[in-house]
Formats: structure tokens, C-alpha cells, sequence
């Protein structure tokens, strides 16, 4: 009886009660073990999804330091209700675990929301005024970076040099296609990196040329290295404010964990991923800075050193950083012309996409990783690209033996006939994604196969159920990277991120998805708004 008493009595009878019913202890010492197993907060009243088969519903649960005490009814999780506790009465919303986005390259992205946007630009017009905009905000010989431009929206042609270098004669310019694997220099950026019509193309690259050989101002795959060499590197401060810029926008969204594959792409510093989790991510959990976890993947190319540091330190860095693995390329992108299939490009009858590493060494440097127990993570797009890869896998399997390594292909976008059933058969994952961070969006997508912006759907025989897509950006994510023992659903012992939606019962929200989120926690404690 006396516990029922303590449960529910304020804090002031609590402690008056404590000392009657337990005189021969210290009371504050007493009280202080109590506040210790109390919960911090209860959710109660809600439509929790817990993405976890063997509970799938429940309408409550308790939080204490950061993590899940218990999920169920409330009466199975009033227990630990007591002085400090806070209850949450959602009143029927729908909760779900938060969000994890399989790939992103965090920083890049940060970095780009404080530059030229050009995603949904749908016109040259458009294109050259955003362009202008911000030419005028520098001076002479400033870089004028951004990104995010999609061909595709406004009919397919590439842009190039003549429709920007009349209002950027005075300031290099070099802007990203919305994939990373292409990207548009104006003349100045040429001269500046030194390309000619008589720069030859690099391995697993290519500079677009005109017929009359003259480079039109794209630079695709591990070409764009010769810009990049040019462009002043970014600052520390710029690289934490990015990162910081990014968290939050990604809390806006429900996501509460990124797979970050970092600032590397074919052509670029393998260092710069690197220099982030010293300079920004290692940073900001000391400063106490971290607003969402991040999993990081580094280049294949440093799989020693991602070797050493595991041995040193083990996969979770902190509750915020953990360790992935290493990532590689097998190809290019579609929009760029360069994912690698059997068949040519419709639009360009002579080429077949790039094959941008080569696969011997890509087979060593894996069968190394894999032998050390570093999981691997490849990028293929085409066909080709992704035979390829699965081959490969197999190769490294009969060569290392039998286990739970979780091999990825990233994106894994167009497969020959039969190429599905090759994933299952290897147990490797099939990491797809949307571009943007917007899991809701991605969510509907997958079920409706109805891209933004089109008004059919494309291979509606490939839509998914709702449950299958809530667990593609939820346990399925974690799995994925080896996070499931903490994060991916709301089960006891994981990490209390969540997200409220507004949807006021599973009906509601089953039919008819939201577009944002109410609220986004981590660790328990109210992250976004």
C-alpha cells in the first residue's frame, strides 16, 4: 500500500511519507533512489506504430534516460510514473519510431541549402535568374556555388556554359546536378581548372564536348575532380554550421538518423569524410551540439583505417556517432548519363554508362574489408553495374565463408530480369531512396508507385504496403546498418526517437498520409517543433 501511496502523492507528501513509512533509512537518500527508477516521461494515450512484429500497437510508454522502459497499455507502464514525471496525453495521435534516412551525404547537403538552390527549377530561365541572384551578392572572382538542378524538369536537354557565362563573366561558377555525379562549370571555372579541348578524359569520367571538341561546361563522374581541385576548400565553421543547418531540417522532416556516406564522390578527397568526424561530428558530441545520430560510411579507399579504428574504439562511438563501414563506386548516376547497362542510352546510341573502379581492385579492397569484418556498401545504378556487384559479392562469400555481413548496394535502381531474386537469394540489401529527406513523401511514393510531379504511376506492380514501407524507413533502416539493438523501433531497452503525426487514429492515418510531422523526440526530450 505504501508504494500505491508514493506512486501518486505530490511531491511535498512524498517526502513526509517517506519519512513515516521508513524511518530507519535517510530519507533524502531514500526519495533519491525513488527519482532514480521513476520514469522522465510517459506517453499515454496515443496510436504508438512500434515497428516491431511482435508488438506491433500500443498506447503507451515510458521513458527514462533517453531510452524505453516499457510500451504496452497503460496500465502495463503506469508503474514507474512517480515525482519528476511527465505525462503526455497525445490523445489518440499516431506515434511512430523516428525516421532513419539509409543514405545522405549530411554535410554536402548542409552546405548546399546556404548556396545557389536550384532544385525545381524548370526552365533555363529560371536557371540563369538564380544564378544572377547570386552573382550580385559577390565580389570578383568569387566562387559562386550551389546545386540541386534536374534536367528532367524541363524537358531533358543538358544545361551548359552560354547559359550562364554572360552573368557570371566576373566569378567562377560550378553547379551540381541533384545525384552528384554531374555537374556545370562556366567558362572562367574551365580556364581556372585548366580544361581545353585538349584535356583528355580521366579515368572513370568524362568532359562533355561539343562536336567541334569544345567542353560545354559539364563534367560528369571522377571529371568533376578537376574542378574540385580548384574551388578554395570549405572552412571548419562553414562544414558545423552545415551540419547543424542539416540536423534540423532533417528533424522537421521525422528523421532522428542518417546513414552519412559523407562528402566523397568519384574524383574527390577520400580525406574529407574523415576531416567531418574529426572537425564536426567529433566536435559537436563533445560541445553537446549533436541534435540527431549519425552512422558514418567512409571511402573503400581508407578501409584500414576504418579497420584501426574499429579495433580501437568498436562500432558506437557515442550514443550520437557510430561506425559504419566503406563505400565504394561501380558507376555513374542515370541523370548523368554514366550508370553502366548492357544496352546503350537511347538518347546516346554509343555509350553504355562508366565503369568508375576497377573491379579487381574493387574485389581486393572488399575481401579485405569483409575479412576484417568491416561491412561494405557499393553504389550501383544500371544493369550491369549491379551484376556486377552481386558477382563480386558472391566472390567474397566463397572466399571469406558464411556470416552475417550485411552487404548493401546503394540505390540498386535498374536490374536485368531475374536480378531481384539474386538479392534474396545473397541476403544483401537493396538500399533505395528518394532524393530529397522526406520520409513521408518517400513513404506514399513507395505504396503509390506516382512520382512528384506526375499524375499516373510508373510499374504499379511494384508498389508496397503500407507496413512494408513504415518498416523500410524504420526497423528495416536499422537492420540495415546494424543499428536494430538500438534503434528502428519502439521497444524496450532502444533509444526513445520518435515522431507524433498529426493523424488522430490509424484509420486516419492509413488513409490519407500526412505530409509533415507534429513533433519529432530524441531521447525522449522534444527535438522539433
Amino acid at each position: 500500500m505504501g508504494k500505491n501511496l508514493l506512486t501518486f502523492l505530490s511531491a511535498a507528501g512524498v517526502a513526509l511519507l517517506a519519512i513515516l513509512l521508513l524511518p530507519a533509512l535517510n530519507p533524502s537518500r531514500s526519495l533519491w533512489k525513488w527519482r532514480r527508477t521513476s520514469a522522465d516521461l510517459v506517453v499515454m494515450n496515443a496510436t504508438i506504430y512500434t515497428s516491431d512484429p511482435s508488438f506491433p500497437f500500443a498506447e503507451a510508454m515510458a521513458i527514462r534516460n533517453g531510452r524505453i522502459l516499457r510500451v504496452g497499455n497503460y496500465s502495463s507502464v503506469k508503474d514507474p510514473v512517480g515525482y519528476g514525471t511527465r505525462e503526455l496525453n497525445l490523445n489518440g495521435k499516431v506515434v511512430m519510431p523516428g525516421f532513419i534516412d539509409s543514405h545522405v551525404h549530411f554535410i554536402s547537403g548542409g552546405l548546399q541549402m546556404g548556396r545557389v538552390e536550384l532544385r525545381g527549377v524548370k526552365s533555363q530561365d529560371s536557371f540563369a535568374k538564380k544564378v544572377k541572384e547570386a552573382v550580385k551578392d559577390k565580389v570578383p572572382g568569387e566562387w559562386v556555388l550551389g546545386g540541386g538542378w534536374n534536367n528532367d524538369l524541363w524537358g531533358g536537354d543538358l544545361p551548359c556554359t552560354s547559359w550562364i557565362n554572360d552573368i557570371s563573366s566576373n566569378n567562377p561558377v560550378w553547379l551540381s546536378r541533384m545525384d552528384g555525379h554531374m555537374g556545370l562549370a562556366n567558362s572562367l571555372a574551365l580556364k581556372i581548372a585548366g580544361i581545353t579541348n585538349d584535356t583528355h578524359d580521366p579515368v572513370g569520367g568524362t568532359i562533355v564536348k561539343t562536336n567541334d571538341g569544345e567542353p560545354t561546361g559539364l563534367l560528369v563522374d571522377s571529371a568533376m575532380k578537376l574542378i574540385q581541385a580548384v574551388i578554395p576548400e570549405v572552412s571548419i565553421l562553414e562544414r558545423r554550421e552545415a551540419m547543424v543547418r542539416a540536423s534540423k531540417y532533417a528533424l522537421m522532416r521525422g528523421v532522428t538518423t542518417i546513414i552519412d556516406f559523407g562528402r566523397y564522390f568519384p574524383g574527390a578527397s577520400v580525406d574529407h569524410v574523415w576531416q567531418d568526424l574529426s572537425d564536426v561530428y567529433k566536435w559537436a558530441d563533445s560541445a553537446g551540439k549533436m541534435l540527431i545520430r549519425v552512422c558514418l560510411f567512409f571511402p573503400i579507399q581508407t578501409w584500414s583505417q576504418v579497420v584501426d579504428l574499429f579495433q580501437e574504439r568498436g562500432r558506437e562511438l557515442s550514443q550520437w556517432i557510430y561506425l559504419g563501414g566503406v563505400k565504394a563506386f561501380a558507376d555513374g548516376s542515370l541523370g548523368s548519363n554514366s550508370a553502366l547497362f548492357y544496352e546503350p542510352y537511347e538518347d546516346d546510341p554509343d555509350n553504355y554508362g562508366l565503369q568508375v573502379t576497377d573491379i579487381d581492385w574493387l574485389l581486393n579492397a572488399t575481401l579485405e574489408s569483409d575479412k576484417s569484418r568491416v561491412q561494405v556498401a557499393i553504389h550501383a545504378i544500371g544493369d550491369k553495374a549491379n551484376d556486377m556487384v552481386l558477382d563480386m559479392f558472391d566472390s567474397v562469400v566463397s572466399f571469406n565463408g558464411m556470416r552475417d555481413r550485411r552487404f548493401r548496394i546503394e540505390h540498386a535502381q535498374h536490374l536485368a530480369q531475374g536480378t531481384t531474386t539474386r538479392f534474396g537469394q545473397q541476403k544483401v540489401i537493396a538500399s533505395v531512396q528518394v532524393v530529397d529527406i522526406y520520409p513521408l513523401e518517400g513513404i506514399k511514393t513507395a505504396m503509390s508507385r506516382v512520382p512528384p510531379g506526375w499524375d499516373t504511376a510508373w510499374i504499379p506492380s511494384e508498389r508496397i504496403a503500407l507496413d512494408d514501407a513504415l518498416k523500410a524507413h524504420t526497423i528495416s533502416a536499422a537492420y540495415a546498418c546494424f543499428l536494430d539493438h538500438d534503434l528502428g523501433s519502439l521497444s524496450a531497452g532502444k533509444y526513445a526517437d520518435f515522431v507524433v503525426l498529426p493523424a488522430d487514429s490509424w484509420d486516419e492515418f492509413s488513409n490519407d498520409l500526412p505530409s509533415s510531422v507534429l513533433a519529432t523526440y530524441v531521447n525522449g526530450v522534444q527535438a522539433y517543433p
